[in-house]
């Protein structure tokens, strides 16, 4: 199994910090979020991994040689031409990626305790063209699922905004609200669908997920006793680092 870690993000939210830093390479109680990352897969036995790159792409290549990949298999998709967002970014990674075995994604700012092997045995045991680490948390954006756990649609309830925006109101009514934790295991045929989207153009996983769940199936995975936290605002950084040593002890 392989998995990609998306790491090309300007981190716009944590500036300063990020004008002269990656995001994926800030640190938190003594590591990296990218070293986070790649730890909890290789600690699960994912080995073969790509890694993203985009602002500051040569501070992050540099970063892995000098600690020898972390005793994984790490390949690099360049994207400091054009920032791809999430499914342009992983459309991009095809030819790393591709192959007849699901694939694990995740973002590099998103800190948790997830069990990593819970989520690829729910995943394997069901029939969905992509599983999605999902939690019952307070935010303004949501993806919305039916009673059987499957995806149909999204919202931002501080605008109203509901996709698609055929969807009846009962509909709605009756779907749960989870909010998406970046991190998803994907079936191989997600990138046959990807070609639906023009090549080498931004555009992000729930765009793709919108578009595709009418006709695929999206599940959701709500995991046990879930802690996690997004690393992404400035004026959150010491609660950062308290949460991160906390997934040390």
């Amino acid at each position: 199994m392989k998995a990609m870690i998306f790491c090309a993000g300007l981190g716009t939210r944590l500036k300063p910090i990020t004008d002269t830093l990656p995001k994926a390479l800030l640190p938190l109680s003594g590591k990296t979020l990218l070293q986070y990352q790649i730890e909890k897969l290789r600690n699960v036995g994912i080995t073969d991994i790509v890694v993203n790159v985009h602002h500051f792409p040569d501070l992050i290549i540099n970063y892995l040689n000098r600690n020898n990949n972390f005793g994984c298999n790490i390949q690099i998709s360049d994207e400091r031409e054009l920032l791809l967002n999430t499914g342009g970014g992983l459309r991009k990674a095809t030819t790393l990626l591709g192959g007849d075995e699901p694939v694990l994604a995740c973002n590099v700012d998103i800190l948790s305790n997830i069990d990593i092997r819970q989520l690829i045995a729910t995943h394997n045991a069901g029939n969905a063209l992509a599983t999605l680490v999902v939690s019952q948390r307070k935010t303004q954006r949501y993806l919305l699922f039916d009673k059987e756990g499957r995806m149909i649609g999204w919202t931002n309830i501080s605008t109203g905004e509901k996709r698609p925006n055929t969807m009846k109101e009962e509909t709605y009514q009756l779907s749960t609200q989870l909010a998406f934790s970046g991190m998803q295991m994907l079936s191989p045929d997600i990138f046959r669908l990807m070609n639906d989207f023009p090549g080498n153009t931004p555009f992000s996983l729930i765009d793709l997920y919108l578009s595709i769940c009418p006709n695929n199936i999206i599940k959701a995975f709500v995991p046990q006793n879930y802690r996690m936290m997004d690393v992404g605002k400035i004026d959150q950084l010491e609660q950062a680092e308290q949460f991160a040593k906390s997934l040390l002890d």
